[in-house]
């Protein structure tokens, strides 16, 4: 694998969806332990990417789902139910986000709707 120029290296430091740390790092990050990474991961919250070696991998934005789904388990939700809860969360944000889009439109438009 050839070097990275300084500029793609630096390009990666900024990807949300880079899979820069370890399980050990990514379970300090969050204030959790590898387990936990685990546990979700089998819930299929997130999906760590594999190093070459077979490495699981977290990206900044898996971090933070992780760490949404731990507030859960620490308020006594237990793991299955966090990561569904935090799944439902993200589809109910994204609903919402088409629904104002469209009625974004709809009201550009001039749609009898909008009347």
């Amino acid at each position: 694998m050839p070097p990275e120029t300084p500029s793609h290296a630096t390009d990666r430091l900024d990807d949300d969806d880079y899979p820069a740390y370890t399980m050990g790092r990514a379970a300090e990050m969050i204030g959790a332990t590898p387990g936990f990474l685990r546990a979700i991961g089998e819930a299929r919250l997130i999906t760590p990417l594999r190093s070459e070696g077979g490495h699981r991998r977290y990206s900044r934005y898996q971090l933070r789902i992780a760490a949404r789904a731990r507030d859960l388990v620490d308020a006594g939700a237990p793991v299955e139910a966090a990561c569904r809860i935090v799944i439902l969360e993200d589809q109910l944000e994204e609903a919402l986000r088409l629904n104002e889009e469209l009625r974004g439109r709809s009201a550009r438009s001039g749609s009898p709707a909008e009347r």
